[in-house]
């Protein structure tokens, strides 16, 4: 009974609430093999969430989970995680510091995937790069594509 305990509260430790989706994951595997990533952005982009401050925060209770749904790129779902990390306080600081980094971080991703697919600066930049993003998230040549094109026209 001990170790399914301990097994359970580890799990919960190490769990994080926020996701990306198949064709983000995508894209940031794309981005990183051209250097791009969280940590080394091209342009003008800047990490939206703060994973050391988010879990700083979460030593409060649920604070680092609603400074993450309030932020720029703000998971909404966020003020529900952090009602009840507040609900469970002082327990909570068990799962609640580690979450809120690995959010924070998610949503750093998601938000460099964001501007790199909608944000004018964003294609602009890849566009430069000789890239664009597909719609299964990956990163494809423009050369590439016109000669695709024009195999499928001839």
């Amino acid at each position: 009974m001990k170790k399914i305990v301990l097994y359970t509260a580890l799990i919960l430790t190490l769990s994080a609430c926020t996701s990306l989706s198949y064709s983000e994951r995508n894209t940031i595997r794309s981005l990183e093999s051209k250097g791009i990533s969280v940590d080394k952005p091209k342009g003008n982009w800047e990490r939206p969430a703060n994973p050391a401050g988010a879990a700083a925060l979460n030593i409060l209770p649920g604070f680092g989970n609603f400074y993450l749904a309030s932020g720029n790129g703000g998971d909404s779902s966020h003020y529900l995680y952090g009602s009840l990390n507040l609900l469970t306080w002082p327990i909570s600081i068990l799962w609640g510091i580690p979450e809120a980094a690995i959010d924070a971080e998610t949503i750093n991703q998601r938000e460099l995937v964001y501007f790199y697919t909608f944000n004018e600066a964003g294609i602009e930049e890849l566009q430069q790069m000789g890239y664009e993003i597909s719609s299964s998230g990956k990163l494809i040549p423009i050369a590439n594509k016109k000669i695709n094109s024009d195999k499928k026209l001839g």
